[in-house]
């Protein structure tokens, strides 16, 4: 297939604007034009659970900077649909044509829903209108309840401790567990207990509603009959894939748009970040969807050179690397996630509060995890792979 001239590119997320810079840097002069559902320039959504909840940073320092020059950017357009057939994206503002495209449309927080109560609204963290709205509410609260203990559940928890408040935190496994291994998730919810965060775990959680005049969760209540309440109560409980508007395009989008390695999802369409599956031919390992701040800049790489390329674009080789910093401590992490047992230490004291980690030992390397080190994450992805 011959390279686009003009591509549309569906998403204002950092996986939108990382595709449209390797577009220009790689010589496209061609048309690009950017669909964003917000109504906010491109932002980074990092430091949302962390300095803008707490107000020590103004929500304008998470813009990610301007397009390239001749990028027309168009904010509060919906896709709605696709033609892939026809080369038109549907949106609530008309059909744009288009010969090459990248789906970077992300995801959205996930809701659990409160049972008997359809006024019911969830708090959540994913946009920078969620946070705002977020940090509006704790202005006036004593007591923060997360739903969820994974990163961003205890981003958010460390962030509440920290402006003086109530926190619990309540999962349906132990916290972090899931991430960052029972070793060391056990290591980071003895600092949340230190810092006063009530951790419960249990098989089944429920929201419960508020009152007709506020319509938000006040509680929860679990499996084994117990009841947690708080002033706020925050749902943590990952991500869904904004899919709905390719329903009929063609394109496998069960759990997110299945691409192959080159983060192609058919003749001329590719994606990138949170929306997309990792489904490469052959593969014994099974689809997967890694929804990191890494992987997104990485796919959005790979898929914006397919494009233009086809099978002379690299392939996507994820260096499954993520980070989060909690309880005052940092944790870089290379590798499969939940490692097991006991890891070898390659630099530091875990005891003095900073050390290089691997697992499952110091000469087999599946892990590698830098806590309050300076290892650069190059060097880890290097050490992941036994070359020092």
């Amino acid at each position: 297939m011959s390279a686009p001239r003009n591509v549309v590119v569906v998403g204002g997320s950092i996986a939108a604007v990382t595709a449209v810079d390797t577009l220009r840097a790689e010589g496209f002069q061609g048309r690009v034009t950017v669909l964003s559902e917000e109504g906010d320039p491109p932002y980074t959504r990092v430091p949302l659970s962390k300095g803008v909840l707490a107000g020590r940073q103004p929500p304008g320092d998470t813009d990610l900077g301007g397009l390239p020059s001749g990028v027309e950017l168009r904010l509060g357009v919906r896709a709605t649909g696709l033609d892939a057939g026809a080369r038109v994206v549907r949106t609530t503002e008309g059909d744009v044509p288009f010969d090459g495209l990248v789906i970077a449309s992300g995801a959205r927080a996930r809701c659990l829903g409160v049972p008997g109560h359809p006024r019911a609204r969830e708090l959540v963290l994913r946009s920078r209108a969620d946070g705002l709205a977020l940090r509006d509410r704790l202005a006036h609260a004593s007591s923060v309840l997360v739903v969820g203990g994974g990163f961003l559940g205890m981003e958010i928890a460390s962030t509440c401790c920290a402006l003086g408040k109530q926190v619990t935190v309540v999962d349906i496994a132990p916290p972090l567990d899931a991430l960052v291994g029972p070793y060391m998730g056990a290591v980071v919810r003895e600092l949340a207990e230190q810092a006063g965060v009530v951790l419960a775990v249990a098989d089944k959680v429920t929201l419960l509603a508020g009152s007709d005049t506020d319509p938000y969760p006040c509680a929860v209540s679990t499996g084994d009959g117990r009841r947690f309440e708080a002033d706020v109560v925050v749902t943590a409980a990952g991500d869904v894939p904004n899919i709905e508007w390719l329903a009929g395009s063609g394109l496998r989008v069960d759990c997110g748009v299945h691409v192959d390695e080159r983060c192609r999802a058919a003749p001329g369409i590719v994606a990138a970040g949170d929306v997309a599956v990792l489904d490469p031919p052959g593969s014994d390992s099974g689809w997967r969807r890694i929804p990191t701040w890494t992987n997104a800049v990485e796919q959005a790489r790979v898929a914006a050179l397919a494009l233009l390329h086809g099978d002379d674009a690299p392939i996507h080789r994820p260096s499954r690397y993520g980070w989060t910093e909690q309880f005052g401590w940092d944790l870089k992490m290379v590798g499969a996630a939940a490692p097991s047992g006991k890891p070898a230490v390659l630099d530091g004291d875990l005891t003095a509060g900073q050390a290089v980690l691997a697992w499952p030992d110091a000469d087999v390397r599946h892990t590698v995890m830098a806590v309050n080190h300076p290892t650069p994450p190059a060097k880890l992805k290097r050490l992941l792979r036994g070359a020092v």
